[in-house]
């Protein structure tokens, strides 16, 4: 029946016209009789067809019947089978069909459907359809083969006429005929009919029939069509379209299919564009799960849509440039746009196949995945995974977002792919905007840094390459992004939308008010942020063309209500906005803009001096937003271009400013009453000392100090504080170096000019001062110093020597200093020092979050070493300077000597936010050599001046700045990303310049100094290898200096670590930045193997290893090898195989580790800091040694014991690191990496062979027995601490063994009894005795312990079970018997207490014993406690009371 309603469909759309016209006709109420010619044919067909009630029309219309086709047929085929002629009146039938069809008009009405015939206005017995006249003979079975012989010998008549009057082709018509037939009678000879008429006709017949096939053929012929097909597809492309067609309808076995699918693949090059989707189709839905990847494989590879869009677009580009005129212009266009259609259709078909079959789907992205090259990925490739994205068929969504990802952070997918996608595609890439959206925004939102820039590139094309919906999309998205409050997500989002601003004007300001929004969300914006904010609003509102010129009067609202506002935040955020804003109006024109010359108009310059007085008069009541104004402005002048008339009107104003608030000339004596005498010090210019002039420090803070009471009572007025000093003379510097391009002439007498302090003396007898006077000295030390670190930013880059030496002078000023503060802050407990970085939390702010750190005594060298990276601390500085830095800061020798002694001290590490950010810049100065004390003994203090060197003190001191900097910007984005409440602000405090430059700046800056570094670190080499030497390899001999000792370790730390973290940029692993790492690894070979020809890159690696390796032998203490090792691992994993550099890596940690260190003083190093560098060393020994089993055995079982036999204070022969104090060190990384070890052990498999058992099951034997060695450790070190750790990792290891070593154990079982045996023997011992520990703990009552016990005791339990299951498995349950175990303490004596209240506790043990039955030794009742230990050898118990578990977990 569904074939039957099928077939009329199809016949009722051919013969629509005729049809259609016949009902209207009939409701018109047409007379039945009157048009219808008396039929005259007296032939047996014409009489048969008459009397069966067909009434024929020789006209070219329709004939009519007045009965049901069903009675007609019947009617024939009786008239025939009753005819005493029969079978010869077939033939003649067929010949009066045939006589009569020779009309071509009788023969298109017979082709046509019959119109139901009316008799007396009653159709009741008619339905309203009837099939033509043939095709109702072609149902009569003893007919068919002589109508379809007929019909295709009929057909070559009509194959080159034409369907001139709008009707249906005869060909066509007579193709239909045959459609959906109830039988053929002989399909297989129609079929090869048919197949020769398609040799011989035009291309329109050969298409009609070739589509028609699966209708006309039976199933059982098709496979035979199907090659028939497959052969005419390889000899004419023109019939691509309808081979494919009929191929995907017929029903062919699989192994046909693949062959005609492979076929098809082989011409998929020379198939034309508008077939391609057809192609492509065809392909897709005829792949099996089996084979689908490897198709999807072949596919891409083949597919090359490049071709697609490329030529149609040249040949525009070359008809535009022959013929200039419009047509010619829109000829070509068509062209393009069609293949971008064709291309869409290409795309909608892997659609509709991704869609619908999730094998295809999931080969889709398995063919991408494996893609290992970046040149092998192609466009496609993005444009399916947008197509898995968005139809996210199969949870494809995932999928697709995740192997972008990948591809992006292996560097495969290249940014110029990208750009293509969107250039060649963009009508295409168009119809997955919100794929391509949502993909952006994943990736923007990616802790991964690697991948967020991908995600800034798509929203950047899309605003370029998309219409203005997608823009608005974009820039909604991006303000999105902005205000979630999320650091590095915001970060990139405001740079992206400041690029479209540069890229974009005009497009970009359709869109400010959406900008603008951001406004309301400030108070998540760090400063840096905020600049970047107002630095794009201000762009489009006040740029050069000014096209976001309707959102001025907001900005001005904005700006004006945040500066009049008395909270601290707000005012903060209407300086930086309005300092933006003066970036913007007042930068520098090109020329033709504005005017002819290309400077600023006089309203624009009236503008920007109004804002800049507004400002001012702002912040003149608050010194903390003056000298944030003064920061910003400097910050303007160095990052920006100004006009000229803007900086030159700047930088007057603050010459005369700074002149008049702080400097004064120097007269013979100081006048005024201050806290503290009054007296100038730190003069360079001693020969200039008459006339000269002096910053005024001490008077302004004395007046500060005296005015802070009075401000209550007074109105707020211009105050002149020693706050701004420093951001003031910062805005001079850089004003200076803009107008005279980096001279500084007009003043350098500030770099020597001295400045009115006090006798530092006074630091001496600190504890004599009043509260307010220490509060005051400290206050002046901290203005002084930060004083001196932007007088060494302003001259560290003047080449002159006199320059240089006197830049040298104040950063051994500096450190003298810094001694001084050390000495006074450990006085003056509670004292808050005066804010130096003005645009992050507000000063009351800091002082609430900041705590004075605890009063402490100077350690002597143990105490004074380095932390491990990360941890570091300015207490190398904080020690007083050599003789050299004594004199150069004018102090007298009594001061000297007296610094020497110990005396208390803080840390000055808890007070970087308080110091004044040294440019990056300032770290050149690591380019000069390094004075050692040994180099002053031989040489003249002349000869030292003349070559500039660095001491000691200021190398550590610009080598921890150096590292402060490092860590905050290039170590991991992540880390700093999405921070809980306020942390962000704290941990950027002191970095704001810094903030304002790229990762890749930074690190390219590192780079430069890399060979100063490098030079640095021979020299330190050199010293303790030259006091090595002199004290016959002793450290702590008769020659060391300890002071100097403690720097140049300090410093040797220090450089180790600089280079680690540089080297430790994650931004080396982009593809981008390849060429920066061959760069720096070039450094570190070149000291190796000068010059050569390129290397590359794992030979640079290589080269570099053996420098650095070259160090190991002069490590001055414990923290500096640790820093050595991490810096090796480092470089080992940026080029060629890790694995070649393990082995040596563990050999150093070992020899490290087996080494003894102590300080110059003589003493063994200790401590917490020493213990951490251990920890992390020992690590890094166990994760790189080749069998981790073996040496957690070689230490637990030779170094312990022997610590156990040494003396209280001495340590283990084979490793002297190890002694009781380090023994809990060593007890935790073993414990650890046990753990660890035991996870990587390879699971059992039913399907391992007894080779693969045995090796597995040793494994575990030395696993166990490691851990046994371990766990009964516990009986000899039993402080918390080690029971801590026992318990902790004792139940990780259970777990890994129940999961990974039981499935072993039950398949091994029967093959390898002993063995199992042994091992389970063992492992009860250990679970016994943390079963003894559980005991311990809650005896002790110690939550810290307790914590872990209910875990554990459920891991006991399920091992007594998984044993059990074991056994069961094997079929030797009888040999397991389960009793009960008492409880006990560590030293295996009963825990009483336990017995009254009921609660016995469980432990483990099994048994097997296969084939006997289970002995028992004691008489024992259930209900009585019983120890297990008497159960003989060949018998394991596993004791276990069920009740226990609820007891334990209370």
């Amino acid at each position: 029946m569904m074939r039957k309603k099928r077939r009329s469909s199809v016949e009722k759309g051919e013969g629509a016209t005729t049809t259609t016209k016949a009902k209207r006709s009939r409701n018109a109420g047409r007379q039945p009789k009157e048009a219808v010619p008396e039929e005259t044919h007296q032939s047996v067909f014409g009489a048969f067809v008459r009397e069966a009630g067909v009434a024929l029309r020789s006209d070219g219309t329709s004939n009519e019947i007045a009965v049901d086709q069903v009675v007609f047929q019947k009617r024939i085929q009786q008239q025939l089978q009753k005819s005493p002629r029969y079978p010869a009146i077939l033939q003649e039938f067929i010949t009066g069909l045939e006589t009569y069809i020779e009309n071509p008009d009788r023969f298109r009405s017979c082709l046509l459907p019959c119109l139901p015939q009316l008799s007396d206005g009653d159709s009741s017995s008619v339905s309203s359809f009837q099939e033509s006249l043939l095709r109702m003979l072609l149902g009569i079975e003893t007919l068919q083969t002589f109508i379809i012989n007929t019909l295709l010998e009929k057909l070559p008549e009509f194959m080159l006429e034409g369907t001139a009057d709008g009707g249906p082709s005869i060909p066509r018509m007579i193709i239909n005929q045959l459609k959906w037939l109830d039988r053929v009678v002989d399909t297989k000879e129609l079929s090869e009919k048919l197949m020769e008429v398609v040799s011989v006709a035009p291309v329109d017949v050969q298409r009609d029939v070739i589509t028609s096939l699966p209708e006309i053929l039976e199933d059982s012929q098709h496979n035979d069509i199907a090659r028939q097909l497959n052969s005419l597809l390889q000899e004419n492309t023109q019939l691509t379209v309808p081979v494919l067609d009929a191929l995907s309808s017929l029903n062919l076995t699989s192994s046909l299919l693949s062959e005609v699918r492979e076929a098809v693949m082989a011409t998929l090059a020379a198939v034309q564009l508008e077939d391609l989707p057809v192609v492509v189709k065809f392909i897709l839905h005829s792949v099996s799960a089996s084979d689908a990847y490897e198709v999807v494989c072949s596919l891409r590879k083949k597919l090359e849509l490049e071709q697609c869009v490329l030529p149609p677009v040249l040949q525009a580009s070359q008809s535009r440039m022959k013929n200039k005129g419009a047509a010619a212009k829109s000829a070509s266009e068509p062209a393009a746009g069609s293949s971008q259609d064709s291309v869409t259709l290409i795309l909608d078909c892997i659609k509709s196949a991704v869609r619908f079959q999730k094998t295809i789907s999931e080969a889709w992205l398995k063919a991408i995945e494996s893609v290992d090259e970046e040149e092998d990925h192609k466009v496609l490739d993005l444009l399916v995974l947008f197509i898995l994205h968005s139809t996210n068929a199969n949870q494809s969504r995932r999928g697709a977002e995740r192997v972008l990802k990948l591809k992006v952070r292996t560097g495969l997918l290249p940014e110029a792919l990208l750009q293509k996608a969107f250039r060649d595609y963009s009508q295409v890439m168009r119809g997955y905007f919100p794929s391509i959206l949502a993909l952006a925004q994943s990736l923007l939102r990616s802790p991964d840094p690697c991948v967020v820039p991908f995600g800034g590139r798509m929203y950047r094309h899309s605003f370029t390459a998309f219409d203005s919906y997608c823009q608005q999309e974009v820039v909604g998205s991006l303000v999105t992004h902005v205000c979630s409050g999320v650091g590095g997500e915001v970060d990139m989002a405001l740079d992206l939308l400041c690029a479209l601003v540069e890229e974009k004007p005009s497009e970009m300001a359709l869109y400010a008010v959406f900008v603008k929004g951001i406004l309301d969300y400030m108070d998540n914006l760090t400063p840096q942020q905020i600049r970047k904010l107002f630095h794009l609003l201000s762009k489009l509102a006040f740029g050069q063309q000014q096209q976001g010129s309707h959102i001025q009067d907001d900005m001005h609202i904005v700006i004006r209500k945040q500066l009049s506002s008395t909270v601290p935040k707000y005012k903060r955020i209407g300086i930086i906005g309005a300092v933006m804003i003066v970036g913007s109006m007042g930068a520098l024109r090109p020329k033709g803009k504005e005017s002819q010359n290309g400077s600023l108009s006089q309203e624009t310059l009236r503008q920007v001096t109004a804002m800049l007085e507004l400002v001012k008069s702002s912040s003149d009541s608050s010194p903390e937003a003056a000298a944030l104004y003064y920061d910003e402005l400097a910050n303007l002048m160095w990052s920006s271009a100004l006009d000229p008339q803007v900086q030159e009107m700047v930088g007057m104003s603050v010459l005369d400013d700074f002149q008049d608030d702080f400097v004064v000339d120097l007269g013979p004596d100081i006048t005024g009453s201050f806290p503290l005498p009054a007296r100038v010090m730190y003069n360079l210019d001693e020969e200039e000392s008459q006339g000269c002039i002096a910053i005024n420090l001490l008077p302004l803070l004395a007046k500060e100090t005296q005015n802070k009471g009075e401000q209550q009572t007074k109105k707020p007025q211009k105050q002149v504080s020693p706050l701004c000093l420093s951001p003031f003379f910062r805005l001079l510097r850089l004003c200076e170096e803009k107008r005279h391009q980096g001279d500084l002439d007009e003043i350098d007498a500030l770099l020597g000019c001295p400045l009115i302090l006090t006798n530092m003396d006074v630091v001496e007898k600190v504890e004599s001062l009043s509260k307010t006077e220490r509060e005051f000295l400290c206050s002046l030390l901290f203005h002084t110093i930060n004083w001196f670190r932007e007088v060494v930013n302003a001259f560290c880059r003047q080449k002159e020597t006199e320059m240089k030496m006197k830049v040298m002078t104040r950063l051994q000023n500096i450190t003298y200093l810094q001694t001084l503060l050390d000495r006074a802050l450990a006085g003056t407990p509670g004292y808050v020092p005066p804010v130096s970085s003005f645009d992050g939390e507000s000063p009351d702010g800091i002082a609430l979050s900041f705590t004075v750190p605890a009063n402490k005594t100077k350690k002597d060298g143990a105490g004074r070493k380095r932390k491990a990276p990360g941890k570091n601390s300015l207490e190398g500085t904080s020690q007083s300077e050599e003789a050299t830095e004594a004199d150069e800061t004018q102090q007298e020798q009594p001061e000297k000597e007296k610094e020497k002694e110990a005396r208390p001290g803080v840390s000055l590490t808890a007070y970087r936010p308080f110091f004044r950010e040294l440019d990056l810049e300032a770290l050149g100065v690591l380019q000069c050599g390094l004075l050692s004390r040994s180099l002053l003994d031989s040489e003249l203090h002349t000869k030292v001046r003349e070559d500039v060197l660095l001491g000691p003190g200021e190398l550590v001191f610009l080598l921890e700045d150096m590292l402060h900097k490092l860590e905050f910007s290039l170590t991991a984005a992540p880390a700093r990303r999405a921070p809980f409440l306020k942390a962000k602000a704290d941990k950027s405090v002191g970095f704001s310049h810094l903030q304002q430059r790229s990762t890749e700046d930074i690190t390219s800056y590192c780079i430069q100094l890399l060979p100063a570094l490098c030079t640095h670190l021979e020299n330190c080499h050199n010293h303790f290898q030259a006091l090595l030497s002199e004290n016959n390899g002793v450290v702590d001999g008769p020659a060391t200096d300890v002071q100097e000792h403690q720097f140049m370790s300090s410093g040797y730390q220090l450089l180790l670590q600089v280079l680690n973290t540089t080297f430790s940029w994650s931004g080396f692993s982009q593809p981008g930045q390849r060429n920066l790492l061959k760069k720096a690894l070039g450094v570190l070979a070149g000291r190796l193997k000068e010059g050569g020809p390129e290397l590359t890159l794992e030979q640079l690696v290589k080269h570099s290893f053996e420098y650095l390796l070259n160090f190991r032998s002069t490590m001055p203490s414990l923290g500096a090898a640790l820093c050595l090792s991490q810096l090796l691992s480092t470089v080992s994993e940026k080029g060629g195989n890790p694995a070649d550099y393990r082995e040596q890596t563990a050999f150093l940690a070992r020899h490290f580790l087996s080494q003894v260190w102590v300080t110059a003083s003589g003493e063994k190093e200790r401590g917490s800091k020493f213990n951490e560098a251990l920890h992390t060393l020992l690590s890094i020994y166990l994760e790189h040694v080749d069998d981790v089993l073996k040496a957690v055995e070689e230490i637990a079982g030779k170094g312990i014991p022997e610590l156990l036999n040494a003396s209280k204070e001495e340590s283990a022969a084979s490793w002297p690191t190890l002694n009781r104090q380090t023994f809990l060190v060593f007890y935790k990384v073993m414990m650890a990496e046990l753990e660890k070890a035991a996870r990587k052990i390879p699971a059992g498999k039913m399907s391992d062979n007894s080779e693969a058992q045995s090796e597995k099951l040793l494994t575990w034997n030395l696993a166990v027995r490691d851990f046994h060695i371990l766990v009964n450790l516990v009986k000899v070190f039993d402080s918390r601490p080690v029971l801590n750790v026992c318990l902790k990792y004792g139940r990780l290891f259970l777990e890994s063994f129940l999961k990974l070593g039981m499935p072993l154990l039950d398949f091994s079982f029967k093959k390898h009894k002993e063995d199992v045996q042994s091992l389970l023997k063992t492992f009860q011992l250990s679970t016994r005795q943390l079963h003894h520990m559980c005991g311990h703990s809650k005896i002790h009552q110690d939550t810290s312990l307790t914590n872990h016990v209910p875990g554990l005791k459920k891991s006991l339990e399920l091992f007594v079970y998984r044993v059990k299951a074991m056994l069961m498995l094997n079929n030797c349950q009888e040999a397991f018997w389960m009793g009960n175990l008492k409880n006990r303490n560590l030293k295996g004596e009963e825990i009483l207490s336990q017995r009254s209240q009921g609660s016995d506790d469980d432990d483990d043990g099994e048994e097997e014993n296969q084939g006997l039955p289970p002995q028992r030794e004691e008489s024992e009742d259930e209900d009585r406690d019983s120890d297990s230990e008497g159960i003989p050898r060949n018998k394991r118990n596993k004791n276990m009371d069920e009740n226990e578990s609820t007891d334990d977990s209370e």
